[in-house]
């Protein structure tokens, strides 16, 4: 082990993901002790360390080349000892000089003054707050001032990797003078805001032409809106104030479960981008056919699209989804790129209400665009004949079918002889059996097969007809189909 040139050494080293791995590797020999040390970029500090103080300049002295941190105190209680505190920012920030990555997660001890230590990290790019309830807009003026690289540094990949802030469920801040500050003099790619109940649509305003730098922005609430209206304080009855921003290198786009209004709030943003790679909306009252047909319009290189639609009062007194097929023909007709696409509906039952999409729509979007991912969610207008259309789908290698409650065993039949498909996962689909499964078994050609919650499908039934099969029959499901109904596929796995 000691000859081994220490290029083969590192390449091992960067092939072990885990921590445990990575330890265990340490103690193996005094060399590759000291390699890995000089790898190791990252590390995470949960409620099994502490003194966290004393540890930090521990594992700071070991890790000398650390960039990114998170500590997270989601599951801590008085047992675990104490949390990182104000003084632990201090003393993180004297002896880690390369920290670019900084994540705070229910650290319930940090307030403004910890906030303010932030500024000693020359080089932080990215911060991520998330339900620190001591914080307030005070503190993050400081950070806005004082951390110089989260502002005028500029890296084009928007992975975390440049500046970026991401702030969700700090329910103190209010005023957004940081807000202003950042847009002025800043340089921000990345920008979050989730569920901060003191933060309204128009709050955003004062972010000025910050918009022009932006490639990726988040802003979501996490309660489905109760009533047409546009929420947050800063919103008044009747305001003339208008979106005049410009946003022309935004690549990734999500809204959530909020309230927007015609020519008001966060709408702005569907018909102004022009560079749009990625969009999810999800349970946004009030988006109608028109700002779906402009954003189609104006962003060819869209890839992904991600749409939770719950039915709302249309005209007509017509209680249905907003969009219907005149979105998806917009989008089959000017976005050529598209490759992944989710459509779930919620609320939405086969008699009434109505989904606004039809299944000719859906066929003549997956016929027109060179879709590889496919998710249906609560598609009860999906049945067999278009199941026939997706097994001719040349494109198409990854689908995903959650209660859909109108396809049977004959559509998993045509299904079967998809040419590209490789990745199935079926959920809540009661009207399958193992019968409809059998057909992959004899054609071999899924690498991976997903089984969840299907009553009607067998563990028996599922042997063989994938590489990797993944199956579990717990019931009932119900559940967590709401909840990701409600909160999306994507939420939960970035924190």
């Amino acid at each position: 082990m000691e000859d081994l040139p220490e290029a083969l050494l590192g390449d091992i080293i960067k092939r072990l993901p885990t921590t445990s791995d990575l330890n265990s590797l340490s103690l193996v020999s005094k060399r590759l002790y000291t390699v890995e040390a000089e790898l190791r970029d990252t590390i995470y500090v949960g409620c099994g360390v502490c003194p966290v103080t004393v540890a930090l300049v521990s594992l700071c002295y070991r890790f000398r080349n650390l960039s990114r941190v998170e500590f997270n105190y989601s599951d801590w209680t008085t047992n675990h000892g104490t949390q990182l505190a104000n003084q632990g920012l201090y003393v993180l920030s004297s002896c880690c000089p390369s920290l670019t990555d900084l994540t705070l997660s229910f650290c319930s001890h940090i307030d403004d003054s910890g906030l303010g230590f932030l500024a000693r990290f020359k080089k932080l790019m990215s911060l991520r707050l998330k339900a620190l309830p001591e914080i307030t807009s005070a503190g993050l003026l400081s950070v806005a001032v004082g951390c110089k690289s989260l502002s005028a540094l500029r890296l084009v990949d928007v992975g975390g990797k440049g500046p970026a802030l991401h702030l969700m469920n700090c329910k103190n801040v209010d005023s957004v003078e940081w807000l202003e500050y950042l847009g002025k003099f800043g340089s921000l790619e990345e920008l979050v805001v989730e569920n901060c109940q003191r933060i309204g649509q128009l709050d955003l305003l004062r972010f000025g032409s910050g918009w022009m730098k932006l490639q990726k922005f988040e802003f979501q609430n996490w309660c489905l809106p109760n009533r047409f209206k546009l929420d947050g304080p800063s919103y008044v009855a009747d305001s003339q104030s208008r979106y005049d921003i410009c946003c022309d290198f935004l690549k990734d786009l999500t809204l959530a479960r909020i309230t927007i209004e015609e020519e008001i709030g966060l709408c702005c943003l569907l018909r102004k981008c022009k560079a749009l790679e990625n969009l999810s909306i999800y349970y946004v009252h009030g988006v109608h056919d028109h700002d779906m047909i402009t954003l189609a319009h104006n962003n060819r290189n869209l890839r992904s699209i991600s749409l939770m639609l719950t039915p709302q009062h249309c005209e007509g007194y017509v209680y249905r989804t907003t969009l219907t097929d005149d979105s998806l023909n917009a989008l089959a007709r000017w976005c050529p790129m598209l490759q992944s696409v989710e459509l779930t509906f919620y609320g939405c039952e086969p008699d009434w209400p109505e989904i606004g999409f039809t299944q000719e729509g859906l066929v003549m979007l997956i016929q027109s665009c060179p879709i590889r991912d496919l998710t249906l969610g609560g598609a009860n207008i999906f049945d067999d004949e278009g199941m026939k259309a997706l097994s001719c789908a040349r494109f198409l290698e990854s689908l995903s079918l959650l209660r859909c409650i109108a396809i049977t065993d004959a559509g998993l039949h045509v299904l079967a002889r998809s040419p590209s498909l490789i990745s199935l996962a079926l959920e809540l689909c009661n009207g399958l059996t193992d019968d409809g499964v059998a057909e992959f078994v004899r054609a071999q050609k899924l690498e991976s097969l997903t089984i969840e919650k299907c009553s009607r499908i067998s563990l028996k039934g599922v042997q063989g007809a994938a590489k990797t099969v993944h199956y579990t029959d717990d019931c009932p499901g119900f559940k967590k189909w709401v909840e990701r109904c409600v909160y999306g596929s994507k939420y939960g796995s970035k924190w």
